[in-house]
């Protein structure tokens, strides 16, 4: 909700009120519910419903970190925390994002007292990440017992990659920790054999570790270490954010699916259609590079927001636009065109002395401009805007 406020300008939207569902609170010892919610006679803001939310997100274990329940992001990792004691060091990285997104949204509404908790929050879970440093990279979490998840302790998944990229794309944490935690990426979870990037390392197999039903997914496949998409583009976008164009583009082409059609050895192995995303892809023999579920994912729009936003760094806020790309150092020239309702934005980026990012001059229509917020006109006419790293 604070991404599309962000991009559209339209804060209006956060007072459209919607009804509330209902549904009879779980038991003491149910772990979910199968049953047809009830549309409540009650209703309430759209900000309501958000910070309701949030609000009920915001929980701290023995480590400080939200409590994994059931199941974070990963909902295969359902035996966690079933307890209700199971931290997610993912969720910590999330809900700072949130917090930290919804500051401005509060002040906006002159709801200061608000702002402030959610910025002491915040700054409490940034000290709680700080302390899932696992001497590389990051933990994933804790189980009920506070035995550890996604640490060099663990003899199955010793590092899971979504806390480390979400690190970065949090910026929760000094930048020093968020590169070396990719760098664990880039050692850990990068196939370039199967033009793969891995969820965690090693799949769960025969370790007394009994994390959930992703633990019934061969090793390899699915969120069991195998390339889960949805969570792969998140590392192009961390790497984007690190500057580090050269792997971003290369990361990005990996996961471009008709990179895995180009010849008749690739479509044998990939097995699936090369012109839409596939949820999955296999990471271990004998079935490494094979595409899985194709259609049903949610990387398709995080995809496009890798290339469009992350590389070719096309961000709309409100009623302006800015241009911050990071690209690989090799290209010299790009150029992209963008209707604006009834106006156009022909944009061209030089890059004359192969940089990644930085830019060093922007213009619009010939006048200077600065590039983090270049002015929306629908006037019906072509704008030529013209980007110069160095």
């Amino acid at each position: 909700m604070a991404e599309y406020v962000r991009t559209t300008g339209d804060v209006g939207v956060l007072e459209e009120r919607t009804p509330f569902l209902e549904a009879p609170v779980l038991a003491p010892d149910a772990q979910d519910s199968y049953s047809q919610p009830r549309v409540s006679s009650r209703d309430g803001t759209l900000f309501e419903h958000c910070v309701r939310a949030i609000d009920r997100g915001i929980t701290a274990g023995a480590h400080g970190l939200p409590l994994i329940g059931s199941g974070d992001w990963n909902d295969g990792m359902n035996r966690v925390g079933p307890a209700g004691r199971g931290e997610s060091t993912w969720l910590g990285f999330f809900l700072h994002t949130v917090l930290s997104a919804f500051v401005p949204l509060c002040l906006g509404r002159a709801d200061g007292a608000r702002a402030d908790r959610y910025l002491a929050e915040a700054g409490r879970l940034a000290a709680s990440l700080a302390r899932s440093w696992d001497g590389e990279w990051y933990r994933r979490g804790y189980y009920d017992d506070g035995t550890p998840l996604g640490s060099a302790q663990n003899d199955e998944c010793s590092i899971d990659s979504i806390a480390q990229s979400w690190a970065v794309l949090s910026g929760a944490v000094p930048i020093r920790f968020a590169e070396r935690a990719m760098d664990a990426v880039r050692t850990s979870l990068v196939a370039r054999g199967s033009q793969t990037l891995l969820l965690l390392h090693p799949p769960f197999d025969r370790s007394v570790q009994d994390p959930g039903y992703i633990k019934g997914y061969p090793p390899g496949v699915r969120e069991n270490g195998g390339q889960y998409t949805h969570a792969a583009v998140w590392i192009v976008m961390a790497l984007a954010r690190l500057g580090s164009g050269d792997e971003a583009a290369e990361f990005f082409h990996m996961l471009n699916p008709i990179n895995h059609g180009r010849t008749a050895t690739d479509e044998a192995r990939y097995k699936t259609e090369p012109y839409v995303m596939a949820g999955d892809v296999y990471a271990l023999s004998p079935h490494a590079g094979r595409g899985g579920w194709s259609w049903y994912t949610g990387s398709a729009g995080w995809m496009y927001r890798a290339g469009t936003e992350s590389i070719l760094g096309f961000r709309r806020r409100g009623k302006t636009f800015a241009i911050d790309p990071c690209i690989p150092s090799s290209w010299p020239e790009y150029g992209m065109t963008w209707r604006y309702l009834e106006s156009c934005y022909a944009i061209t980026v030089s890059n004359p002395l192969r940089r990644c990012r930085g830019v060093a001059k922007a213009t619009l229509d010939g006048a200077p401009v600065d590039a983090a917020a270049i002015p929306l006109v629908n006037d019906g006419r072509t704008h030529d805007v013209q980007i110069v790293l160095g």
